[in-house]
């Protein structure tokens, strides 16, 4: 009897040592769980907080060091892009008895992208002859590439050429050393007086149409930007069309739905000669072809033109030359 009595007791005891054990590997896993839950739940929003809080910086970039040095300020444009406008109110330039609007072809303008602890900056400065020399001698020793320099038009009185610029470093630097420079010029620093608001004289909704893009009015002067659609490239870096790759279209009314024309077409190899044609059988003047970079991929030419005449006739030029062109769709 006793053997009997005692056989259950030892059973009992293995079953209770088998309960105890069963508990505590239990209870141990529980714990590695609410472990690993922990680590995920703390780690999660570093993580998930790292993107958004770079695009925060990015997009809070502070220009203001940038316009101090510069002595202008600007505004920010599509793709980050910080774009401070100089234009050349204080010149009179006429081209065939057109007096020239700053907006019409008389825009100097720098442009600041921010790309990692660096800062690439491009730029194109209106600069009289006796300007020249003296502001690229003062950009070299500031650090700042010119990379071209040429006429945009034809038989303008007085001469004025185009100074295309190009660095990558401290955006500070470089905006001080280009204020540096065009401080040998008269380049006005102020920002002008307002336009008031005029009926330009042309019908805008209809070059709109003729177009297929959306132009604005600025400075008296209706002007299309219109982007290529493929990706451009400085090195390794996207070149926004905010930063001067993009084709510029300019109407400046004349009278009687007239406009005088300028700007420039953005082309790769195969559109030049296509597009210097389309622009020639519409009676519009091509006025230059040259580049404004050094290291562009793929390598761009800009070609100028220029004509005075009714405004839509030169719109339906301005198309056919247009359709010729890898042209982001407006």
């Amino acid at each position: 009897m006793k053997k009997d009595r005692d056989m259950p007791d030892r059973v009992l005891g293995h079953i209770s040592l088998a309960r105890k054990t069963r508990r505590v590997v239990l209870c141990l896993v529980a714990c590695a769980v609410a472990t690993l839950f922990v680590l995920v739940a703390c780690s999660a929003p570093q993580n998930n907080s790292a993107q958004p809080n770079n695009q925060q910086q990015a997009a809070a970039t502070d220009w203001k060091p940038v316009e101090q040095a510069l002595g202008k300020a600007g505004s920010m444009q599509p793709g980050d892009v910080y774009k401070v406008s100089l234009p050349r109110s204080d010149l009179k330039v006429t081209v065939s008895g057109v007096e020239l609007k700053p907006a019409l072809a008389l825009g100097s303008w720098v442009a600041f992208k921010k790309t990692g602890d660096m800062t690439l900056v491009m730029g194109d400065l209106v600069l009289t002859e006796d300007e020249v020399t003296p502001v690229m001698t003062k950009l070299e020793e500031g650090g700042v590439d010119p990379t071209a320099l040429h006429n945009h038009v034809l038989h303008e009185s007085p001469r004025v050429m185009y100074m295309h610029i190009h660095a990558m470093g401290d955006s500070v630097k470089i905006a001080r050393a280009i204020h540096d420079a065009l401080a040998l010029s008269k380049t006005p620093f102020a920002a002008p007086a307002a336009a008031p608001n005029q009926d330009l004289g042309i019908d805008t909704k209809q070059i709109d149409q003729i177009m297929g893009q959306s132009g604005k009015v600025n400075g008296g002067v209706y002007q299309f930007s219109v982007p290529r659609a493929d990706k451009i490239m400085d090195n390794e870096m996207e070149i926004p069309p905010s930063m001067g790759v993009a084709q510029a279209i300019n109407f400046q009314p004349t009278g009687g739905g007239k406009a005088a024309i300028t700007g420039d077409f953005v082309l790769i190899a195969s559109e030049v000669n296509p597009v210097i044609k389309a622009l020639r059988d519409n009676g519009i003047e091509v006025t230059a072809l040259h580049s404004h970079m050094l290291v562009d991929t793929p390598h761009l030419f800009f070609m100028h033109f220029w004509a005075n005449d009714d405004a839509q006739k030169l719109a339906r030029g301005l198309r056919a030359a247009l359709d010729k062109t890898n042209a982001a769709k407006g």
